[in-house]
């Protein structure tokens, strides 16, 4: 499948609002893939193709998982909008034809990271923080900076927050974003 024809799919499937955040962290991926040294067609792709099933109900999240033989955790079972990352690198592959590994990866670890995260994975879940069209986040302009001096800082301090806001809603912490921020604190 063809860029155009990915971007056309995803507008179909995806409400506006979560189109408009995909192009922006499409682009955001991109700027830091340029910035870092990584390669723009991938970070480019994987920004696309990050939130490819975010539109899924999650009982079919559930079932497909399943059905695919994804390994659900307790955290994902209890709230199974986790799975859109999981579940978007089988889609990104089985539907939009990705067969990169590298991109596969990137869509997989964009919500929750993951010890020893390749310079993709790291710009893509950095980027679906700091695109242009999110404006909720703490501290968010001293983020955007950091993003583009100190990418591991930047990761590490995205980390934090994720963790202190879960934290504050009393929601059920993902124990790989814990295992993350724990690696990156070392």
């Amino acid at each position: 499948m063809n860029k155009k024809s990915m971007k056309k799919r995803l507008q179909s499937d995806l409400k506006p609002s979560r189109y408009e955040h995909t192009l922006g962290v499409e682009y955001t991926s991109a700027c830091l893939a340029m910035r870092y040294g990584c390669d723009v067609e991938k970070a480019d792709l994987a920004g696309l193709l990050h939130d490819c099933a975010k539109h899924l109900p999650d009982r079919k999240k559930l079932r497909l998982c399943k059905k695919k033989k994804i390994q659900i955790s307790p955290a994902e079972q209890n709230n199974p909008g986790l799975l859109h990352a999981k579940l978007g690198a089988v889609l990104a592959k089985e539907v939009y034809g990705i067969k990169d590994e590298e991109i596969l990866s990137a869509i997989e670890w964009h919500t929750t990271g993951k010890p020893e995260m390749s310079l993709l994975d790291k710009i893509v879940f950095i980027a679906d923080y700091i695109e242009p069209n999110r404006d909720q986040a703490p501290h968010l302009d001293q983020i955007r900076q950091m993003a583009f001096t100190d990418l591991d800082q930047c990761l590490l301090m995205i980390l934090k927050q994720t963790l202190e806001y879960l934290e504050s809603k009393g929601a059920e912490i993902d124990p790989m974003t814990l295992e993350t921020y724990q690696y990156y604190m070392k």
